[in-house]
């Protein structure tokens, strides 16, 4: 089986900051709220490439503790 990120706006620390301004999440996708966003490693890659060449934000979605 494929390794997923997913990425889910209600576990990210950062959910309601200024950071949700630019998420890169955001700015991939045009997702309802309450929608996960799953990519696979390759995606992950990609994404992680374009935002170190500064064509996209950045990762930035970090899980909840506790």
């Amino acid at each position: 089986m494929a390794e997923v990120l997913t990425i889910d706006c209600g576990e990210c620390s950062l959910e309601g900051t200024a950071a949700c301004d630019d998420c890169v999440v955001t700015f991939l996708c045009g997702r309802e709220p309450d929608e996960a966003v799953v990519i696979d490693v390759a995606e992950v890659r990609a994404v992680r490439l374009l935002g170190q060449a500064g064509l996209v934000p950045s990762l930035r979605h970090r899980r909840r503790t506790g």
